[in-house]
């Protein structure tokens, strides 16, 4: 199902949370081979045998990567950890720096969240080179008007003075929220939460000439295939003017 929603779009850069490795195959990997993509994927969770990470993928290559831990929950397993990861892509007019990121799911820990936001902001603020803006991708699992989203498009404050960036479905022009965890999906029926946007691309502040700015933005993996979903999540699309 992923795949298929993958073909369909057939991305540029593509951010992945929750991807599987289970040391004998690679999620990521499956998808790069089969679409010709670069990719690197950064281990979160082992979970009996299956690590649990993160992963960008890109059609053109990728020259750097680079993981954080950010600030997480105590716990003996590792199972409250919460990461990000950065790469450079070498596109064809500039390098790219491409963020991802999987923040905490309890809709009750957004102090946490906040504390993991500014994680990833301090983040950009170290390791972005490129001349284009930075992009930053991920499930936030937090609302548009939450303060750890809003400490990213700088409408609350931040830890690094100067660095926002824009909400790629907001720059594009939707009014409409935009689910992308929405209960027309039965994936979605077992948490018993309610409908929200919680997957974001941010996008650092456009070049005047333009560069950086999300002339567009949809949701995708909305319908069914055989009556299954490819994920609980929706996919979010975004075109940035490169």
């Amino acid at each position: 199902m992923i795949d298929g929603v993958i073909e369909t779009e057939d991305p540029d850069i593509l951010c992945l949370q929750e991807v599987w490795d289970t040391g004998d195959a690679n999620q990521a990997a499956g998808i790069a081979d089969a679409r010709g993509y670069d990719f690197a994927f950064e281990p979160v969770l082992p979970i009996g045998g299956v690590t649990w990470g993160m992963a960008i993928l890109s059609r053109w290559p990728i020259v750097e990567t680079e993981g954080l831990k950010l600030v997480s929950m105590p716990s003996d397993d590792g199972s409250r950890d919460c990461r990000a990861m950065r790469v450079c892509v070498e596109g064809p007019r500039a390098e790219i720096d491409v963020f991802n990121t999987h923040l905490s799911w309890r809709p009750e820990e957004g102090a946490l969240r906040q504390k993991q936001v500014a994680d990833l902001c301090r983040f950009v603020e170290a390791e972005a080179k490129g001349d284009m803006p930075p992009i930053v991708c991920g499930d936030f699992n937090a609302i548009p008007t939450s303060d750890e989203v809003r400490m990213m498009t700088g409408e609350a404050a931040g830890p690094v003075d100067g660095l926002f960036f824009y909400d790629a479905w907001r720059a594009a022009g939707h009014t409409e929220v935009g689910f992308t965890w929405d209960d027309i999906n039965p994936l979605t029926h077992a948490a018993l939460q309610p409908n929200r946007r919680l997957d974001y691309v941010f996008v650092g502040n456009p070049r005047g000439d333009g560069t950086g700015h999300a002339t567009g933005a949809r949701l995708a993996g909305t319908e069914p295939v055989d009556g299954l979903y490819a994920s609980d999540h929706f996919a979010l699309v975004a075109e940035i003017r490169y």
